[in-house]
């Protein structure tokens, strides 16, 4: 391990914010015939995005023993786009109306939990609610007792940065699930027939009949990347709400003009500029998937030899000065009265690995934190707690994070 790779392990956001603005926007992280280079310059982004459908994308050294050799996030040509076909089409577009009664229901029973003088830890009550709603439309009616154990699982792999580091260079690797725990997802996955992955049950759509272990990949690649991402977002989202009134009375303001519940975006544009700046500011994950050259090419001047890795560094294109100023200033008017994504904004990714959920996750936010103002007044309790801490390459507040209910709204 060099010198970079060593930093960017140890101390990743620190190591990133100190080369935001670096002119080449570009960055080595390893050299030598397989080199692998942060990218975060606009225009080689596009032109890496363009080209996707012909790169390879190798999976992740630190999420792929978690969740699984066989996951659509590492397919690559046909089955990749078949998985993206039967998955993609139920999480986008008015197919997503299906969802709103589900998401508003796991909200309620999550606000009717927090009476007044509660205090509670934000990123853990954001998780539990998001793995919540994801199971079930992942698997249908999920059991609670799995869904506590995949919690179990998940913060002991990645709870405590130090441990996870530990896990992956000394002991080979992030733990797996084990055996038991992955014949109960895969038994929960087929137990329901109209859930999300029971199409990859039937032999239809290009995949054939899907076995279990590779099942199992999938079903864990959903649940893991559809609520660690939106918990993370709704959490940032209610924290700068209890952190400035003034946003926070103009979205109530633009709640009590409305009876809709957060779902259109076109009622709640203020809600909705805070949930695009938090994006922008902790940006679900701090790097898109990797993309390896299958032959020699140009990029930015520079020629890269094939199985050269290129890593779109999101984080660091959301703190580049040129494209925010300010960029470390949380200022939702960026995105207030504009139209269309401003250069240097990808808070899913882009090209044939734009995040499939990324519709489903922004409606979850907006229900979930239109619902939980509309029905409790909060008060972060230690408001310094409000630092990024990565769980793999998702961006989540510290766990020290507590918000008090101090009034009930019912």
């Amino acid at each position: 391990m060099n010198r970079v790779e060593l930093a960017l392990a140890a101390a990743p956001l620190r190591f990133l914010d100190a080369h935001a603005d670096d002119p080449a926007a570009m960055l080595d992280v390893r050299t030598g015939p397989a080199p692998k280079i942060l990218v975060w310059h606009h225009e080689a982004l596009t032109a890496l995005f363009r080209q996707d459908p012909r790169l390879r994308h190798p999976g992740s050294r630190s999420l792929a023993p978690l969740l699984g050799p066989k996951s659509m996030l590492w397919a690559d040509g046909a089955r990749h786009a078949a998985y993206r076909k039967l998955l993609g089409a139920p999480l986008r577009g008015r197919r997503l109306r299906a969802y709103h009664g589900l998401i508003a229901q796991a909200a309620a029973a999550a606000i009717d939990a927090l009476g007044a003088g509660t205090v509670f830890g934000l990123a853990a009550w954001t998780r539990r609610l998001a793995l919540d709603i994801v199971a079930r439309i992942i698997l249908g009616e999920a059991d609670p007792a799995l869904l506590r154990d995949v919690t179990a699982w998940l913060d002991h792999a990645l709870g405590s940065r130090r441990r996870a580091l530990a896990h992956r260079f000394l002991r080979g690797g992030l733990p797996a699930s084990g055996a038991e725990l992955d014949a109960r997802l895969v038994a929960a996955a087929k137990a329901d027939p109209r859930n999300l992955v029971s199409p990859l049950l039937t032999g239809h759509g290009g995949l054939g009949a899907v076995p279990d272990d590779e099942l199992r990949d999938q079903v864990v690649s959903l649940l893991f990347a559809g609520h660690e991402t939106t918990a993370s977002a709704t959490a940032w989202t209610l924290y700068w709400l209890t952190r400035r009134a003034d946003l926070r009375e103009a979205v109530l303001s633009e709640l009590a003009a409305t009876t809709g519940d957060g779902s259109d975006p076109a009622e709640v544009p203020v809600l909705q500029a805070v949930i695009s700046e938090v994006l922008r500011l902790h940006p679900p994950v701090e790097v898109a998937g990797n993309r390896a050259l299958p032959e020699t090419a140009e990029l930015l001047g520079r020629t890269l030899p094939a199985g050269t890795v290129l890593t779109p560094a999101i984080y660091l294109a959301h703190h580049r000065s040129e494209y925010f100023p300010s960029p470390h200033t949380f200022d939702p008017g960026r995105f207030l009265g504009r139209r269309g994504v401003p250069e240097g904004y990808l808070p899913f990714g882009g090209g044939t690995r734009f995040c499939l959920g990324s519709q489903l996750g922004q409606l979850e936010i907006r229900m979930i934190t239109t619902a939980l103002l509309r029905r409790r007044a909060l008060r972060c309790v230690n408001p310094r707690a409000g630092v990024a801490k990565l769980r793999g390459h998702a961006m989540a507040p510290s766990a020290r994070l507590r918000v008090e209910v101090v009034a009930c709204r019912d």
